[in-house]
């Protein structure tokens, strides 16, 4: 009996200090990152760094959690380990939209981003060759070659008979004089060669005379426009006006939702590499994304004499860290991450990747 005791004594006390053990042994926080240059990158030894990672590593300083990454492909598989609580939080730069606060909790925003638009740069003198093959600049040829011939005939009714030597002869050579006079009277180049002696000949030539500074001046401008580069830039003047082209963006972003709020048709991809390298190869006209990421993207594969973001943003977006719904970590690291944007070491790193 004594023995029997003895074990048992000796039994519980080890579960007593095995389960104290486990109680003073810290936890270490799963947190779920996606390759997502600038912010999350990874160095060739391994290591993860980028702006995300440096600014949860000033975060941790006054944490001191212990944790370890956890790396997912995409941006859905990610947000689905969020939501399901297979990850206790990610630092990735998660927009914060009304659909996913359905889903998820988020910190406090630690940097502030928009929706940008990412395309191919246009060669100038291609555009103006093929505008100059564009109806509007046809018509305004059209429009100006009617006009001229319009004052040209008026001026050979008159001028037909009293004025044969200049403005007679058969009628096609007739009016061809006569829509020659009325060019060169528009452009006040002023040759000289003819000109009309009649009274409603000189009438029609006094009218046509200060009519032609007008409407020169108007079917110029006409021209010039219809000759004006016409870009992709300068058709986007918001969200609506990309359904006139081919977009894509990346599945499960937030500019996938805005793509889809709109009811703009898009090529839902796996990674913005994966588009910029459509784009690259002209088989879509934009592709909308974050704008950190793309500009990144772009100077990363030295693509900036070929593709370039636009100035015109569609939206502002705000990147926080993301927690499953009702995680009490949200209250534990949303004061250090307040604190955080405050150190001039953030503002440093943020100046750094501008």
């Amino acid at each position: 009996m004594k023995y029997i005791l003895s074990f048992l004594f000796i039994f519980f006390s080890f579960l007593i200090n095995a389960q104290d053990s486990l109680k003073s042994a810290p936890k270490t926080y799963k947190i779920g990152i996606q390759h997502t240059p600038p912010f999350v990158t990874q160095n060739p030894d391994g290591t993860y760094d980028g702006l995300s990672i440096k600014s949860w590593n000033l975060v941790n300083e006054s944490l001191d959690y212990n944790f370890k990454y956890q790396e997912y492909k995409t941006l859905k598989a990610l947000l689905n380990a969020v939501e399901s609580g297979e990850v206790d939080f990610s630092i990735n730069p998660i927009t914060v939209t009304d659909s996913r606060m359905e889903r998820l909790d988020f910190s406090q925003p630690y940097f502030i981003s928009h929706t940008g638009i990412a395309k191919r740069k246009e060669s100038q003198v291609i555009n103006i060759l093929k505008n100059l093959w564009s109806w509007e600049f046809i018509s305004a040829i059209l429009a100006l070659l009617g006009v001229i011939f319009i004052f040209g005939f008026l001026v050979w009714l008159f001028e037909r008979k009293k004025n044969a030597e200049e403005f007679g002869g058969s009628k096609g050579k007739g009016l061809m004089e006569g829509f020659w006079w009325s060019a060169v009277t528009m452009t006040t180049v002023g040759y000289g060669d003819k000109s009309p002696r009649t009274t409603g000949g000189r009438i029609i030539g006094l009218i046509w005379m200060f009519m032609a500074i007008i409407i020169i001046s108007s079917l110029t401008a006409s021209i010039a426009s219809s000759l004006t580069v016409k870009s992709i830039s300068g058709e986007i003047k918001g969200i609506t006006d990309l359904s006139r082209f081919k977009v894509a963006t990346v599945n499960s972003s937030s500019a996938a939702e805005l793509l889809d709020q709109y009811g703009i048709d898009s090529e839902k991809l796996v990674t913005e590499e994966e588009g910029i390298a459509l784009l690259n190869n002209k088989e879509i006209d934009v592709l909308v994304y974050d704008e950190p990421i793309l500009r990144y993207e772009i100077d990363k594969l030295n693509l900036g004499n070929s593709i370039e973001v636009l100035e015109k943003t569609l939206k502002k977006d705000y990147y926080s860290y993301s927690f499953p719904k009702n995680s009490d970590l949200v209250d534990q690291i949303d004061p250090a991450l307040v604190r955080m944007l405050k150190r001039m070491e953030w503002e440093n790193l943020i100046k750094e990747y501008k």
